[in-house]
């Protein structure tokens, strides 16, 4: 028979070797916990990692912002993951509480968030280029390159007077490192979208092209920030184009002399030579002097029927308008416009 202390010894040896096994799998039990179910990050911020940026950069990015719950942690679970070897760019709005799995899955997939891009009542490329370079990863001088490609421009049907009518105007969602040419095929897509049948179906009545339509509603949004008025204003300016009459609009002569800020356009200002000077020039301009709402576009499909050839603005100076059927008419509501300006001693 055995003794009871060979026995005892044998019983010590197992439960040794049990706890030891215990702890051997406990290892990997709590590193799965801590991958998947462990606290990475301590507080919502967003991570920008630029284009050609390596893991020290997305590293230092994280770290700048003091959000890992614990860095040495995340390095290692990175590295065991290879996103060390596999960064991508992006946008990142990560959130308190995200797991190591949830956060390297997506710092590895490239799973950015969309950045929203709003542009509106801009009056050249140049200021396009600041606002998306404001948002967006490419800079300024990027965007403009983009802009002033011939090429690109002419294989989206347009030339470069006339591209600024390209860019409807509203808020966007686009991938922060969306480079400036795909940025405009998108442009091109959504204004494709908005040239849907019904709108594209009104060009007859007005008797414009799509690039024309831009152009005069262009002058409309500069005359009027009225929605109410501008199918009113609209009617004006295609009875002046039906009849052959000059257009005569005030703001393509501040574009011209290239000053928006004219309260009082004067005899001298009229005697700019530009294309874009309708006092000058029979007909519209070579293309849109701003980017015109999409009210305003709206309201060139719309326009008013009537038989007004004139408007000038109220001299109580609501920014609101008297219209015109006769020269005579109008001259009396200019004058009383100007005896306003005379009051508040605008020259």
């Amino acid at each position: 028979m055995k003794s009871a202390g060979h026995m005892m010894r044998r019983w010590r040896w197992y439960v040794a070797g049990g706890v030891l096994c215990i702890l051997l799998a406990a290892v990997p039990v709590y590193r799965f916990w801590e991958y998947y179910r462990g606290r990475a990050v301590d507080a919502d911020a967003v991570v920008k990692v630029p284009t050609g940026s390596d893991f020290e950069v997305l590293l230092d990015s994280l770290k700048a912002q003091h959000i890992l719950h614990d860095t040495t942690l995340f390095v290692k679970l990175a590295r065991s993951r290879d996103l060390d070897s596999s960064v991508r760019p992006g946008s990142y709005r990560l959130r308190e509480g995200m797991s190591y799995s949830s956060l390297i899955n997506m710092l590895k997939s490239g799973r950015q968030t969309p950045v929203r891009v709003t542009f509106n009542n801009l009056r050249s490329m140049d200021r396009l280029a600041g606002v998306l370079a404001r948002r967006l990863e490419s800079d300024s001088s990027a965007f403009a390159g983009a802009f002033g490609n011939d090429s690109l421009v002419a294989s989206l049907g347009f030339t470069s007077t006339t591209l600024l009518g390209m860019f409807i105007p509203n808020t966007y969602e686009f991938y922060w490192t969306v480079t400036p040419e795909e940025f405009m095929k998108r442009m091109k897509r959504e204004y494709d979208r908005f040239w849907n049948e019904e709108r594209t179906a009104k060009l007859a009545r007005c008797g414009l092209t799509r690039d024309e339509v831009v152009t005069l509603a262009s002058i409309v949004y500069e005359e009027t920030k009225k929605t109410e008025e501008m199918p009113r204003v609209a009617g004006v300016y295609v009875n002046r184009l039906r009849r052959g009459m000059p257009l005569q609009a005030d703001p393509t002569v501040k574009y011209a002399v290239g000053d928006f800020t004219l309260r009082r356009v004067l005899l001298r200002h009229l005697e700019v030579d530009s294309p874009y000077n309708t006092y000058k020039y029979p007909g519209l301009p070579p293309g849109p002097i701003c980017m015109p709402s999409i009210a305003a576009l709206d309201a060139v499909l719309d326009f008013e029927e009537h038989d007004y050839f004139y408007f000038c603005a109220k001299d109580d100076l609501s920014g609101t308008h008297n219209f015109a059927r006769t020269l005579a008419e109008h001259n009396r509501n200019a004058q009383a416009y100007a005896r306003a300006l005379d009051r508040l001693n605008i020259r």
